[in-house]
Order: C-alpha cells, then sequence, then structure tokens
C-alpha cells in the first residue's frame, strides 16, 4: 500500500531546475517530519534534505546547500524538493520518506517511503 507519492521527476540539462513533490496518500503525515534520499545505480541510498513538520527546522547534505529547497504545506499533506543548479551527479531516483521524530540523516528510521521518481541530468 502506497502511502507516499513523490511526482515531478524527468530528464534536465545541466544547470537547470526540477520540482518535486511528495503527497500522502490514504493516510496524513502532517505531523510527521519528512525527508528526501537519493540513490543513484550501484550507491547507496543518500541523505538529501529534512523538514520537520512545522517547517521550522531543515537539514541538507553538504553536496545540495545552495541549490535545493526543502519546503512543505501541511494544509496538503505535501513536501516538495526545489532543485536548482543540477548537476550530471545529482542523477539518481529520489525518494520521499517520513518518520514520527526529529529530524535524522539516516534512513533507517524513516518507516514510510514513496515509490521513488527519477531524476537524469544530462551534461
Amino acid at each position: 500500500q502506497v502511502q507516499l507519492v513523490e511526482s515531478g521527476g524527468g530528464l534536465v540539462q545541466a544547470g537547470g531546475s526540477l520540482r518535486l513533490s511528495c503527497a500522502a496518500s490514504g493516510r496524513t503525515f502532517r505531523s510527521y517530519t519528512k525527508a528526501w534520499f537519493r540513490q543513484a545505480p550501484g550507491k547507496e541510498r543518500d541523505f538529501v534534505a529534512a523538514i520537520t513538520w512545522s517547517g521550522g527546522n531543515t537539514n541538507y547534505a553538504d553536496s545540495v546547500k545552495g541549490r535545493f529547497t526543502i519546503s512543505r504545506d501541511n494544509a496538503k499533506d505535501t513536501v516538495y524538493l526545489q532543485m536548482n543548479g543540477l548537476k550530471p551527479e545529482d542523477t539518481a531516483v529520489y525518494y520521499c520518506a517520513a518518520r514520527s521524530g526529529e529530524v535524522v540523516t539516516n534512513s533507517s528510521p524513516y518507516g514510510y517511503w514513496g515509490q521513488g521518481t527519477q531524476v537524469t541530468v544530462s551534461s
């Protein structure tokens, strides 16, 4: 049963932008910390960004600081990832995740996951 649904992925040239969305389906995650992770072929799933339920605290991987912005709209129960200045090394499947608790950068504590959306950045 899919409970988080990502959208917005696609193919973009280096330097371009994409906006990913992750909407709740079947239940609410308004009070949950939400995060984005990504996984490139043959690599581990890496933390990208996270945001607390209130939006008051965010955390970013060093590799995306200054280029990506995480935000949320609790009325829509949706979290977003605005990605600017995309690089070929950003190519990966991007996953949305949620947990009841504080922001953490390890994927294991996140109990809810989406199916992922592919982001491909061409050079």
